[in-house]
């Protein structure tokens, strides 16, 4: 595969983040994209965990975005055995804003020692905190973000949380040609990390009436 093919690999992509009052939500579709119009796999997984208090999430170069996955989770090894202390969330996005792209944006959310969770946003190297929500810069995000701004209300509870983000990407895959297929939701809560939702977008034939 020539560099040119490499990089018009895309995962299109609808990715978001969902901050409750007992936690964070992240969820994304599983379609991998060939410059945005041919479907080359429909299990990808978009939101995955770095280790036992980190999910990511990118956008973009699906290239770039399992590089980058795999230099931080490096990173966040040699810090930890540098300083003898786990990086708390907000030090590896800190980390993760500082790893150079061209092509991608990223979500990273995390539970910390002391049991607080929060949500980051990494575009062009610039570092955000989320205190609401995001859908980050794929190509699904026009099509949620306008029902996050009606539906989302501070307060929400994870499991509010989880209804709310399987509504995002289904009303994303009813519209954006590159995002589709299948939802993974995972959560974020003191307990630690838990896959709340995978599924599987099947097509189905019927009879015109």
């Amino acid at each position: 595969m020539d560099e040119e093919l490499k990089n018009s690999v895309k995962t299109g992509t609808t990715i978001l983040g969902i901050v409750c009052k007992d936690g964070v939500i992240m969820a994304g579709d599983n379609r991998l994209s060939l410059g945005g119009g041919l479907i080359i796999q429909k299990d990808y997984e978009k939101v995955y965990p770095l280790n036992d208090y980190l999910l990511f999430a990118g956008c973009g170069s699906a290239t770039e975005t399992q590089k980058v996955a795999k230099l931080l989770t490096a990173e966040l090894k040699l810090k930890f055995l540098r300083s003898k202390s786990r990086p708390t969330v907000k030090q590896a996005a800190s980390l993760l804003s500082n790893i150079q792209v061209s092509q991608s944006a990223f979500i990273l959310g995390g539970l910390d020692e002391n049991g607080e969770v929060s949500l980051y946003e990494i575009t062009g190297g610039f570092l955000n905190q989320i205190k609401d929500y995001t859908a980050s810069l794929g190509s699904g995000m026009p099509y949620v973000l306008g029902l996050l701004e009606r539906q989302y209300k501070k307060g929400l509870s994870v499991k509010e949380g989880i209804q709310l983000a399987i509504e995002c990407i289904k009303s994303s895959t009813q519209r954006d040609m590159a995002s589709g297929n299948g939802i993974d939701i995972y959560s974020i809560t003191k307990e630690g990390i838990k896959k709340e939702i995978s599924q599987e977008i099947l097509p189905e034939y019927k009879d015109k009436k």
